[in-house]
């Protein structure tokens, strides 16, 4: 087993580094773009896309810096890209997912109301928990930008969930008990 940090020995172009890799981000980063594309199939074409730009770009990333966050953002351009080819191809809104738990149709319309960048920012801050200045290195924009990006989306989110059907009974059932 190679001594070395695994930035480094990715960075070297290691086929080991990257199952390392593969096994230490594999499921979180389909957790990230199966909330960007509200799609678990295209999330999973996304991490594979992903893992693959990372491997033929290894020389690119810089060791000493946050393997995780380049790994981020090469998965958000790539949902993105995704997103853009899915637009181009005029198709409607993405199919339910085979597992229908995962995200709900309500969860999966309000998030749809939200552009991908807001809904990267939402799953990255209330599912990872990660704070605006490791979202800063991520998204490569000021901490406080994020902060004020992440409240709005936060807000037009609130907004979209109260619209749905479950919103509205639940907005009836409070005005008729209170």
């Amino acid at each position: 087993m190679d001594a070395r940090p695994l930035d480094e020995r990715f960075a070297a172009g290691s086929e080991a580094a990257l199952a390392d890799a593969i096994a230490l981000y594999g499921q979180p980063l389909l957790r990230y773009c199966h909330h960007i594309l509200c799609d678990y199939h295209e999330a999973q074409d996304a991490v594979q896309t992903t893992f693959i730009k990372a491997y033929d770009n290894h020389h690119r990333f810089r060791p000493g810096t946050s393997l995780s966050a380049w790994l981020y953002r090469l998965a958000y351009t790539t949902c993105v890209d995704q997103l853009r080819r899915r637009k181009r191809q005029l198709l409607s809104p993405p199919p339910v997912s085979a597992d229908p738990d995962y995200i709900g149709d309500d969860l999966r319309r309000a998030l749809g109301t939200l552009s991908p960048e807001q809904r990267a920012l939402v799953y990255s801050r209330v599912i990872e928990q990660r704070s605006f200045d490791a979202l800063a290195v991520i998204y490569g924009k000021p901490a406080a930008t994020l902060r004020k990006r992440y409240e709005r989306a936060r807000k037009k989110l609130a907004q979209a969930l109260e619209d749905t059907p479950t919103g509205r009974r639940n907005r009836d059932y409070a005005s008729h008990t209170g």
